[in-house]
């Protein structure tokens, strides 16, 4: 039996249409389909830190260059607010009380400059500088702590004292002493990170950290 021309066309609509159909299906993606899943692992980053100097030379002459391994020690007393800062004190030298044999004693001195009050406890950080130009020389002084350490109010133009015993670098041979001429000494007062330099010629003290010369008292009335 014959068809017509309509009938021909609707039979070849309908074929494109189920044909398009199957084509979906088949080439389609699936929502179901696992996906490739990117895990970063996070890597612990440790920053080093550097401690803070307790180096420093508030002194014009001579610069530091090297630091105390001891600064001052306060004693646990002095109320920071009151304490004397390094810009409002001047430090000298004076007669001590002698010394054993093989030791001289002599005494350091702390000024106040400044306008108000202020207070000093403990121990002050001693060490020998040589080289014109700060740099310590040997060990710091080991803090004598025999005596009473009380705090010190010093008023303007006030002064009080620090013994400080000195061995004689002759006791030790050049192998054992290393000995250098002194400049001076770089001084922490008590409970400062900072510095001051006081001159004082006349002294050798040893290079080699392994003799100690210098042992120092805490801060008494001048």
């Amino acid at each position: 039996m014959a068809h017509s021309k309509q009938q021909v066309l609707a039979l070849v609509v309908a074929g494109v249409a189920i044909l398009g159909t199957l084509t979906a299906c088949a080439g389609g993606g699936s929502s179901d389909d696992p996906t490739a899943t990117v895990t970063a692992t996070a890597t612990k980053t440790t920053t080093a830190t550097a401690s803070p100097s307790t180096g420093g030379d508030s002194s014009a002459s001579p610069s530091a260059s090297s630091t105390d391994a001891a600064g001052g020690d306060t004693g646990g007393g002095t109320q920071a607010g009151t304490r004397c800062a390094v810009e409002q004190l001047r430090g000298g030298t004076a007669a001590g009380g002698g010394g054993a044999a093989g030791s001289v004693e002599i005494t350091l001195t702390f000024t106040n400059t400044g306008s108000t009050d202020c207070t000093l406890q403990g121990w002050p950080g001693v060490s020998f500088v040589g080289g014109g130009n700060g740099t310590q020389i040997g060990s710091p002084a080991t803090l004598d702590r025999s005596a009473a350490h009380d705090a010190q109010t010093l008023a303007p133009g006030g002064v009080v004292s620090v013994p400080l015993k000195i061995v004689q670098a002759g006791n030790f041979s050049n192998a054992e002493c290393s000995p250098r001429d002194a400049d001076g000494f770089r001084v922490y007062p008590p409970g400062s990170k900072t510095a001051m330099f006081i001159a004082a010629t006349g002294y050798v003290a040893c290079n080699d950290t392994s003799v100690s010369l210098l042992s120092v008292g805490a801060v008494t009335a001048g």
